[in-house]
């Protein structure tokens, strides 16, 4: 199988629109605590990015999930497991969810009423990369860095086979033949 990353948003502007939505956060929450939660493993560059930015003045605490809802296929069940689950109860606080890359909306929708269930003052959505052509969910993202086209992206913690997950910036797998994409 043949294929080569073409870099998409460079690691300037990555770090720019982080620092951006970070300041956004910083003015919500002002004079508040903030819990935020990546969702790991993908999430896990961005958050640590994104919580750097906030002002130091938010006291700023965080946690991690791993979820799941592809199973052995390539195209989401809809049916979520959580392989790690939150070490501290969000009952009373506010939280944001770091996302990586939000798509069909399906595993972040089950997610967010999950953690609706356990009670938080608040609850908004982060996510670095939001693909809209292929939400299949409504979803209420309130804060997004960038729009990308309906592409296989990958960097900034976004991989492919588990590979790439260190580019600092976000590029596209362009593969030789659309079949060796499953």
């Amino acid at each position: 199988m043949n294929y080569k990353i073409v870099p998409l948003i460079s690691e300037e502007e990555v770090n720019k629109r982080i620092g951006e939505i970070a300041q956004c956060i910083s003015r919500d929450y002002a004079g508040q605590d903030l819990h935020v939660i990546c969702v790991l493993k993908g999430g896990a560059f961005f958050m640590c990015e994104l919580a750097k930015r906030i002002d130091p003045g938010i006291n700023v605490t965080l946690d991690f999930m791993a979820a799941s809802s592809y199973g052995s296929g390539t195209d989401s069940s809809g049916i979520v497991k959580i392989i790690k689950d939150l070490d501290e109860s969000i009952e009373g606080r506010n939280v944001i969810i770091a996302e990586d890359i939000i798509d069909s909306g399906r595993t972040l929708k089950s997610l967010t009423e999950l953690l609706w269930s356990r009670k938080p003052d608040s609850l908004e959505v982060c996510t670095l990369l939001d693909k809209p052509s292929r939400r299949v969910v409504d979803m209420n993202v309130k804060y997004a860095c960038f729009t990308v086209p309906d592409q296989f992206v990958v960097g900034y913690g976004l991989d492919y086979d588990q590979k790439y997950r260190n580019l600092p910036y976000i590029g596209t797998v362009e593969f030789e033949r659309k079949e060796d994409f499953k």
